[in-house]
C-alpha cells in the first residue's frame, strides 16, 4: 500500500505543487523562494523520514505571509490524502527536540479534528524575516487541512533561529510516529470507530 499524493494550487497570490510519501527516507527539494523556511521543511521531512517535494512562488514582494501560509494548507491536505482513511495508523506522536538553549516538545493527534496550541517563550531574540509568529500562521494552516490537533510547547529558548528548528525537528519525529502503521490496529484507533 503506498501512501504517495500529490497535491496543486495556485491563486492569485500564491503557486504551490507539493509531492510527499510518508514512507520515506527523509529525501527532500524543496524551495519555496524563502530560503529560510526551505530549511525548517527540510529538517521536517528529515526528522519526520517523509520524502517531500515543494515547488512554490508567490507574492513575496508584499510579504511572506500569502506563502507560508498557503504552503501549510497544501501540506496539511496532502499529508491527510496520503493518509486516507487513517485505517492502522498510531494516530498519536510526540517528538522532544533540544537545539542548543532552546527545547521544544511537539505532540499530534491525526484526529481530523483541527486544532492549535502554540506556546513560546515570552521573550525570543528575533534575528530574521522568518519569525516565529509566521510560522504559527504555517501550522494553523497544516492544522487546518491535515485534520490534526497539535500542541507545540517551546519549554525555553532565546534564539529565534534555534527555537524555531527545535520545533520543525520535534514536529517531524512527531508527525512520523503518529503516521506509523501498527498491524495491532485493524481499523481505525477510536472508540468511535472512525476519525
Amino acid at each position: 500500500m503506498g501512501r504517495n499524493a500529490s497535491i496543486s494550487r495556485e491563486t492569485k497570490e500564491t503557486n504551490i505543487n507539493i509531492d510527499i510519501n510518508l514512507d520515506g527516507s527523509g529525501n527532500s527539494d524543496i524551495a519555496t523562494s524563502i530560503p529560510f523556511f526551505d530549511h525548517m521543511l527540510t529538517l521536517f521531512s528529515v526528522h519526520g523520514f517523509f520524502d517531500i517535494k515543494i515547488k512554490a512562488s508567490g507574492d513575496t514582494d508584499v510579504d511572506f505571509h500569502h506563502l507560508v501560509e498557503d504552503i501549510g494548507l497544501v501540506l496539511g491536505a496532502v499529508f491527510s490524502k496520503a493518509l486516507g482513511d487513517r485505517k492502522g495508523i498510531l494516530r498519536y506522536g510526540e517528538g522532544a527536540v533540544p537545539m542548543d538553549e532552546a527545547l521544544s516538545r511537539v505532540t499530534v493527534d491525526l484526529s481530523n479534528r483541527p486544532y492549535l496550541v502554540y506556546n513560546l517563550p515570552s521573550k525570543i531574540n528575533v534575528k530574521g524575516v522568518f519569525d516565529a509568529y509566521l510560522a504559527k500562521e504555517f501550522f494553523r494552516a497544516f492544522c487546518v487541512k491535515g485534520g490534526l490537533n497539535l500542541h507545540i510547547n517551546t519549554q525555553y529558548g532565546e534564539n529565534e533561529h534555534h527555537v524555531l528548528e527545535s520545533i520543525f525537528k520535534a514536529m517531524g519525529r512527531a508527525m512520523n510516529q503518529a503516521c506509523t502503521i501498527d498491524p495491532k490496529i485493524s481499523g481505525t484507533l477510536s472508540s468511535k470507530g472512525s476519525l
